[in-house]
């Protein structure tokens, strides 16, 4: 019975340092997901702000090649 409930301690000790690892793998992953969204929100906003025309404009033209 003992030799039972020293394994049982083990797998259990071994489940906490998998649940902690986890825990900090998905909330560094939380961390960059807002960077990345952040950084998409300001992409989009430059997009939105740049002028028709200026450079690095995105216009709708035929590509030279045609």
């Amino acid at each position: 019975m003992e030799s039972r409930i020293d394994e049982l301690e083990v797998r259990l000790a071994f489940q906490d340092e998998l649940l902690d690892a986890l825990n900090q793998t998905v909330a560094r992953q939380q961390q960059e997901l807002s960077l990345l969204q952040e950084q998409m929100r300001l992409l989009y906003r430059m997009l939105q702000n740049q002028e028709p025309g200026s450079p690095g404009a995105t216009q709708h033209e035929i590509p030279p090649h045609y």
